[in-house]
């Protein structure tokens, strides 16, 4: 049976009165990607807090230090070593089995750097760690035999694509298709990732979702693994449901085609068992100015 891994990345975000962030998430989610060795280099006492904080079955996985991945490259030199190993240190106390390496879309992989980061990869102690490689330029096939060669997991947005190959662990980052990180899944997208997860036919599934709307994402996936079903998204449903996610943040007088683009990424409820995003709501209104709220709730309550 496939073991799921599910949860965000970073806990920061999931904010709740008088509680720590990561203490209230750890009693929801079982896992959670560490953003902050990304930006900056944690002293040791506190990545040992952070493994205090959490129950014994609690799952990290760590982000490589950008040092690394978007300015030194994995070349065979001292610097690349000592980001790798303090990362390593940083894995070992948090009993981590995943080190996340993300490389930009400026790093292209040809036959010259590819052997050179063939020179890297060869030389590394992991200890057991397993590399993630999000790789953000397109795969050649130098790369995909690079990392058949070194058993390193290619890490993908499931929701827009497939690994370049099949591996014991599926590592999946998911951002969706917004810009900015500005998204949320719908129940459809949900099913088809869960869908592209089981083709894998992988032992272990981590699923780290990094929209906007992350913690909404997270839990309404794994409630639906728990359950065969779906949290809703707001107390409301129908037209109430558009208006409440409207009211958060929409701007006015507003045109039908700033709205949609706006807010049309938004998830609702439009009924107790179907949810959909705005957009396809907002796109059968009337293409004119909005001087409020009430105008687009009235134009929506003629087509729910």
């Amino acid at each position: 049976m496939t073991e799921y891994l599910i949860g965000t990345g970073g806990w920061n975000y999931f904010k709740v009165p008088n509680k720590p962030s990561l203490k209230t998430y750890s009693e929801l989610f079982r896992f959670v990607e560490v953003n902050y060795t990304f930006y900056q280099y944690p002293n040791i006492r506190t990545v040992e807090s952070w493994r205090k904080t959490v129950p014994k079955d609690f799952t990290f996985s760590v982000r490589c230090h950008q040092d690394l991945t978007h300015k030194i490259g994995f070349k065979p030199v001292n610097e690349a070593y000592q980001i790798l190993y303090k990362m390593r240190t940083y894995c070992e106390i948090l009993q981590s089995p995943y080190l996340v390496m993300e490389t930009p879309s400026t790093y292209t992989f040809q036959q010259e750097n590819a052997k050179t980061a063939r020179e890297f990869f060869q030389t590394l102690s992991l200890r057991g760690i397993e590399l993630i490689w999000e790789i953000r330029a397109p795969i050649t096939p130098a790369v995909t035999d690079l990392m058949k060669d070194f058993n390193i997991i290619h890490c993908v947005d499931l929701s827009t694509t497939k690994p370049c190959y099949s591996s014991e662990v599926t590592y999946s980052r998911l951002f969706g298709k917004g810009h900015h990180n500005i998204y949320q899944f719908d129940d459809r997208e949900l099913l088809e990732i869960d869908q592209k997860a089981q083709e894998t036919n992988s032992k272990t599934v981590v699923l780290s979702y990094h929209g906007i709307r992350m913690n909404n994402d997270a839990a309404r996936f794994q409630h639906y693994k728990k359950t065969g079903t779906f949290l809703p998204t707001t107390p409301f449903i129908g037209v109430d449901s558009a208006k409440a996610v409207l009211a958060e943040d929409a701007k006015f007088p507003s045109t039908k085609a700033a709205l949609a683009e706006s807010q049309g990424w938004k998830v609702i409820d439009l009924t107790q068992d179907k949810r959909a995003h705005l957009s396809k709501l907002l796109n059968k209104i009337p293409d004119r100015t909005y001087a409020n709220l009430d105008e687009v709730t009235k134009e929506l309550k003629l087509i729910l």
